[in-house]
Order: C-alpha cells, then sequence, then structure tokens
C-alpha cells in the first residue's frame, strides 16, 4: 500500500513530538508499504531561535531534511508553508498524486488541513492522540471548521482505550471511536541497562494550553494533578528529574518545587531532537509521570507513547491510572 501519514515534525522538531509522528513512518514502512509523511497543517512555521511566528520556513526545512535523512527517509516527506502554501521536500506534484490515488491517509491528532485536494485516497483514518480534549472540540462551537475536518474521515481511532464504554464520561456524539495504541519501533529503542544512582524521569508540560469546559465541568492541564503528588521528593531517597516546559503563561511555581525536591531542567536543554530525547530516557532509572486532568477526570484510558518508549527499553513507568488498567 502507499501510506500518507500527517504530522508536525516541522513546526516542532523537539523531541518526543519526532517520535510521535515517526514510529508510524518507521512502522508501515517495515510492514513492507510505501510511506510519504506530508506536514500540512495550515500554520504559519515557527522561528525557536526567534520565538515567534515567521512566513519563513528555513528552520521547519532543516530540521525535516535532516531528521528523514537520519531515517532513510530522505524521499518521502512533504512540508507545506502556511504562509505562502508552497511545498518543499517531495514536492507539489508528489503531494497530489498520492492524495488522489493513494491506499491510506493516516492523519495524526489532525495534523493534516488537506486543504485543496483532489483527496481520493482509499481510506481516511482519524487518530485522536488527546482524548477527552477532541471530543470536547467538536462539540463546543469553537472551532467548526476543525470539528468539520474531524468528521470528515473513514475511520476514527483514540488512544483513550476507554471511550464509549458506560462509565468513561467523554461525549462521543455518533462517532464509532475504536481504541488504538502508539506504535513503537522497538529496533530504535535497544534495551539499556539501568544505572544504580539513574533518577527516575520524564518530559512534560506544566500545562500545555488552557482547560477545557464541558457540561459545566472543567478539564485540565497536568499542573492540577501534578499538586497532589509535589511533595513526593520528600518521602523518598528516589531522586526525581523532570525535563519540564513552563506551558501556557509560563506559570509553573519552578522555585517551590526545586525546594520541594524536585530537579527540573529544561527539555530544550537536555531533549532537543529525537537522538538526545532518547538518550534522555534511556538513561534513566525509569519514568515516573502524572497524566492531564483532563485524561484522568474523563477516565479516558489514555496511556502515554513516551511511556511505551520507555517500557520499549527496558525502563519500568509508573504513571498515573487513567482508567487503562480496566
Amino acid at each position: 500500500m502507499r501510506v500518507i501519514i500527517t504530522g508536525l515534525v516541522g513546526q516542532y522538531p523537539f523531541g518526543g513530538v519526532i517520535w510521535d509522528y515517526l514510529h508510524y513512518l518507521l512502522g508501515f514502512r517495515s510492514l513492507g508499504h510505501e510511506v510519504l509523511y506530508l506536514e500540512d497543517s495550515g500554520a504559519w512555521p515557527y522561528d525557536p531561535v526567534a520565538g515567534t511566528i515567521t512566513n519563513d520556513c528555513s528552520f521547519a526545512l532543516q530540521s525535516l531534511t535532516k531528521i528523514f535523512t537520519d531515517f532513510d527517509l530522505a524521499e518521502s516527506w512533504v512540508y507545506r508553508n502556511g504562509a505562502d502554501g508552497k511545498f518543499y521536500g517531495a514536492g507539489e506534484k508528489v503531494t497530489r498524486e498520492w492524495l488522489r490515488q493513494g491506499d491510506l491517509l493516516v492523519n495524526v491528532s489532525s495534523a493534516g488541513w488537506l486543504r485543496d485536494y483532489d483527496l481520493r485516497v482509499g481510506h481516511k483514518m482519524f487518530i485522536d492522540g488527546d482524548p477527552m480534549f477532541c471530543q470536547i472540540g467538536l462539540l463546543d462551537g469553537s472551532n467548526p471548521q476543525y470539528a468539520g475536518r474531524v468528521r470528515d474521515h473513514d475511520s476514527h481511532f483514540t488512544f483513550g482505550l476507554s471511550v464509549g464504554q458506560p462509565n468513561c464520561p467523554v461525549p462521543v456524539d455518533g462517532i464509532c471511536w475504536r481504541p488504538t495504541v502508539q506504535p513503537i519501533a522497538l529496533e530504535h529503542w535497544p534495551v539499556a541497562p539501568i544505572r544504580p544512582d539513574a533518577p527516575w524521569t520524564t518530559v512534560m508540560n506544566w500545562a500545555s494550553y488552557r482547560p477545557k469546559i464541558w457540561q459545566g465541568k472543567e478539564y485540565g492541564q497536568k499542573n492540577l494533578e501534578f499538586i497532589k503528588f509535589k511533595e513526593l521528593p520528600t518521602k523518598t531517597s528516589a531522586p526525581f528529574r523532570l525535563a519540564m516546559g513552563m506551558g501556557v503563561g509560563g506559570h509553573c511555581p519552578t522555585k517551590e518545587l526545586r525546594k520541594l525536591g524536585w530537579d527540573l531542567v529544561d527539555p530544550q536543554e537536555v531533549a532537543p531532537d529525537h537522538q538526545s530525547y532518547r538518550s534522555f530516557l534511556t538513561s534513566s532509572r525509569g519514568e515516573w509521570s502524572i497524566a492531564k486532568h483532563g485524561y484522568v477526570e474523563g477516565k479516558t484510558g489514555w496511556f502515554s507513547c513516551r511511556s511505551a518508549c520507555y517500557l520499549a527499553a527496558g525502563k519500568p513507568a509508573v504513571v498515573q491510572e487513567t482508567g487503562w488498567s480496566q
């Protein structure tokens, strides 16, 4: 088959984001399929040096070239600049031909805008990586275009393994959400020995975006769950090293958490790309992490792709229950 996988690697060429999409490409390729990575989100490029949105996609192209060359996919990616609509990588002709005659489109987390194409691909699959928040976004009227794009697929899958079950409050509104788990290309995550002095780690944002409200109830981010465990380092001699982004608003109480014994580091310093991210995970004792408040309160059954990477490398993962063990 010819499989098109959407993503946001050029927009966010950092650590775990890269692996989130790469694993699909590597997995389908290992099964013998032809693969094409397509980044057409409609977004203007992000310049991490200036810390702002720009019309210049040079940084994205440089990152994509290096990343896909590293995985022998140098001819298998397309980036479309949201500022002017121009195509890069394999180019416009290849993109339009694949979307017209390809067999499967895997739209991961709605990364593909799929605008102005003669879209006749054999099957359009949507994969929800953000259960509860994705479904609220379909129903709260905040973005009708987004809701229409998500619904316009032949099948819908979600990392929320409990979505659609009687005890799960995630609204489905007529969509048949099928459970799925994140693929891991095991050959890229060899089992690593555990040093006796290695810390428990994770990579996270304090708050990735603002809470969403559904039926009068607020569903928030990791900050709301983290405070339940903030005194953990005072209860044990085990070291905890967290690569923590400040997130929306930059309101992470860094000083308070460090006083309590958390070793907080900048994810852009310790895990800025796919290689350093893997090294950060594999040099750990294991993962310790909480989940987004919305995943927990929504009883979504979500399990992290990052935790799956820890497990693939032979590291234990001590993570917050979201209902997935059911």
